[in-house]
């Protein structure tokens, strides 16, 4: 399973720099706002130390992680839900991704030009947010005016859309974020094609310079990243960049903050498959069963669904392998009702 996560900002705030040392793809990132129009798309391997161990115990022909889609959407300015800056177009982009990286410009550079004219993030985070928001506005009024109709005659799937697209506009007008609204899981499923924006979960991603590079950030939604760092990194072998950030006394590169991060706003985990043939990374819902983890290597699977073998990676690791967690009894069966914990490794049996 792969996730995306749009790269949304202000024009000149670091986003296409930040993206291209994600990515290592090259897109334009010249100093102009609209530099970049269509979305870049970069497809990125999600990194984690186990499947190397997982791969050398089972010695694996291949390995397979699980990837991350990161979308670089173009800078939004005040009024992008008016048009401004051909935010229209930006803003459909954002609608189809599973979560939002806003970049934030924290730095000061005067060959950097800031569309607002100074370096503000608080002001930034409220200009985006808000252009957010009046987008999602649009898009309820819309909607409450099709099935206004409807309820009123009674329909009853059309008076649960109405009663949750009023929630919504409560707090939009109040320039809350939809998400604030407190929706029943009837109203929530209501709703669910509107692919309102500020439903997503977001993480603040913010752009500093060098010398800040180890600041703090001030909520668990927050993540402080250097793009300049993150460039050089880019173009280092794997031990010169571990060296660097040693050196710059940083435990994690940019991108491991961002995965680790989308993966807490997602609620998503890990669990693996490891043989001789391969070994693979696949991921899941925090609080999915043994067949719904099954169902997303093959759907026949979960429509197959007899149990599961699960060794979890440490014992795997511990035992050196398979067979000597099964000697150990470090190896549990679990049926329809198991619930996936991170590391598990899993052998599915199946009809």
């Amino acid at each position: 399973m792969s996730f995306s996560i749009g790269i949304v900002g202000l024009p000149n705030v670091g986003k296409s720099t930040l993206f291209k040392a994600l990515t290592k793809k090259q897109v334009p990132a010249e100093n102009f706002p609209f530099c970049t129009i269509d979305p870049n798309i970069g497809i990125v391997e999600v990194p984690d130390e186990r499947l190397e161990k997982l791969t050398k115990i089972s010695k694996s022909e291949k390995t397979i992680p699980t990837i991350i889609e990161f979308v670089d959407i173009a800078g939004l300015v005040k009024g992008a839900h008016k048009g401004e800056g051909l935010g229209n177009k930006f803003l459909s982009h954002i609608r189809e991704v599973n979560a939002i990286a806003h970049v934030v410009r924290d730095f000061e550079n005067d060959d950097i030009a800031h569309v607002e004219n100074s370096v503000d993030a608080k002001r930034d985070k409220e200009i985006i947010l808000l252009e957010l928001i009046m987008a999602d506005l649009a898009t309820v009024e819309k909607r409450a005016k099709d099935v206004k109709a409807q309820a009123k005659s009674g329909d009853k799937e059309a008076m649960r859309a109405f009663t949750a697209l009023e929630k919504i506009k409560s707090q939009l007008d109040n320039e809350h974020p939809a998400s604030d609204a407190d929706l029943t899981e009837d109203e929530k499923f209501a709703t669910k094609n509107l692919q309102l924006i500020t439903q997503k979960p977001m993480l603040n991603v913010i752009n500093v310079s060098e010398e800040d590079a180890n600041r703090k950030p001030e909520n668990k939604n927050e993540i402080i990243i250097s793009a300049k760092i993150e460039s050089e990194l880019a173009e280092l072998g794997a031990e010169d960049a571990k060296s660097m950030l040693k050196d710059l006394g940083l435990d994690q590169s940019g991108l491991d903050k961002l995965i680790t991060a989308s993966y807490r706003l997602l609620n998503l985990i890990t669990f693996f498959t490891s043989g001789p043939k391969e070994t693979r990374a696949w991921t899941v819902t925090n609080g999915s069963t043994a067949p719904e983890a099954a169902g997303k290597i093959h759907t026949d699977f979960e429509k197959g669904f007899i149990r599961a073998e699960v060794i979890s990676c440490d014992d795997f690791v511990a035992c050196n392998g398979e067979l000597g967690a099964k000697e150990k009894g470090k190896m549990h069966l679990e049926g329809k009702n198991y619930i996936m914990q991170d590391g598990d490794i899993c052998h599915f049996l199946h009809n």
